[in-house]
């Protein structure tokens, strides 16, 4: 996920995201932002923060503690925002959307 410098959140948005890297996948124990999980992070005036998110699989067994994770971590960075996190299949998560840490960590090579 990259964020327009331009953009009236920059700050917050930078905030969360880097916050959103402690929130590990448990299966593959790797964070959430080097997997390419997080595809949105949106901040509203009213104090109202929107994730757009993906799991690595629609069935994801640990998807309900990825998601309380996303919630619990920026609630602890933005405790008086309201927190809403939207689960997204579309597009569906791939391999490619790994950073090239998330990538070495796996061993994945390309």
């Amino acid at each position: 996920m990259k964020i327009n410098k331009e953009d009236k959140f920059f700050i917050e948005k930078t905030k969360a995201l880097k916050a959103l890297s402690f929130v590990m996948d448990p299966e593959l124990e790797v964070n959430i932002v080097d997997l390419g999980l997080v595809y949105e992070i949106n901040f509203f005036d009213n104090k109202r923060i929107h994730v757009v998110m993906t799991f690595s699989t629609p069935g994801c067994p640990l998807g309900e503690s990825i998601e309380n994770g996303v919630k619990n971590t920026l609630a602890e960075e933005f405790p008086f925002y309201e927190i809403e996190v939207e689960i997204v299949f579309e597009p569906m998560w791939a391999v490619e959307m790994m950073s090239d840490s998330a990538k070495q960590q796996l061993g994945i090579t390309e």
